[in-house]
């Protein structure tokens, strides 16, 4: 079975249906309050468990209400939480709106996710992937040593921050959305002159394109009805985990992963709504 391992963010989603975001100063009336798992490592660790992978999470949550939330839903999906760190700050919680189109609005509130550490036994995974609601310091250093351990790595650079050269260079793939794609180059081939082996580009509704020295291929996404979008990309960032550590090609990976995504997006929430293999119908 697939051995990934997920660097990042463990967060309680806050979650508001508003019927439009609002503008400066203006206050809009919203739903009642949905307290759900959420975080960018979390929703990518549970997403790879669902999706068939053996997977490990690296992150931190408060010793709090939100803090056993986490673990709850993490341990429920099959995801080991043994390298998640109890901190003295209160668990990261995201604060989202959600619009009738399914589009969303989130501000993030870091909390215990600023005490993450870059220690793991890396040699048992075949697949690192990290993503940035953590410290840019601690994922550059898990990188670093994932890769000198022989360990495939994966960043979804989510938000789009500065990386040290010798870590972009360690990427195969970089992951990244078209908005943050075009932030750093002015074409998808440009991004391979940052240094990563290959690129993944997710173009939402639209699928991903994959980005190597042969060129630009597309996989395309079925179409489905969108309820919300929320944690869509780090479905696609688990799932594509789970098949690279599995062997699979880039292009294959990046396939199932779109397919994994897409259906998250018909579904409210970001963790209950990612698919087991039985849901999509097999692999």
């Amino acid at each position: 079975m697939a051995q990934v391992l997920v660097l990042g963010s463990a967060n309680a989603d806050l979650v508001v249906s508003v019927p439009r975001r609002p503008a400066g100063g203006e206050t809009v009336l919203g739903s009642d309050t949905v307290v759900l798992p959420g975080g960018k490592g979390a929703n990518t660790a549970v997403a790879a468990a669902r999706a068939g992978g053996r997977v490990a999470l690296l992150g931190a949550v408060g010793d709090d209400g939100n803090g056993a939330l986490l673990r709850r839903s993490l341990e429920g999906a099959g995801v080991d939480a043994a390298l998640v760190a109890v901190s003295r700050r209160p668990t990261g919680a995201a604060y989202i709106a959600v619009t009738p189109d399914g589009e969303n609005s989130i501000v993030v509130a870091p909390g215990a996710n600023a005490d993450v550490v870059a220690e793991a036994p890396w040699g048992r995974f075949a697949v690192l992937v990290c993503s940035l609601e953590v410290p840019v310091p601690v994922v550059e250093e898990a990188v670093r040593a994932a890769s000198a351990a022989g360990v495939r790595v994966v960043l979804n650079l989510s938000p789009v921050v500065g990386v040290a050269p010798d870590v972009l260079a360690a990427l195969d793939p970089l992951v990244v959305n078209e908005h943050e794609a075009a932030e750093l180059a002015p074409s998808f081939e440009g991004l391979l002159e940052l240094g990563p082996r290959a690129v993944v580009v997710t173009l939402g509704a639209r699928g991903a394109a994959v980005v190597t020295r042969s060129g630009v291929l597309e996989a395309p996404a079925p179409e489905v009805d969108v309820v919300d979008t929320t944690g869509a990309g780090d479905a696609f960032a688990g799932a594509l985990a789970v098949r690279l550590a599995e062997g699979r090609e880039l292009v294959d990976a990046v396939r199932f992963a779109v397919r994994v995504a897409a259906f998250s997006v018909t579904r409210a929430g970001a963790q209950p709504s990612y698919p087991t293999l039985a849901e999509l119908g097999g692999p």
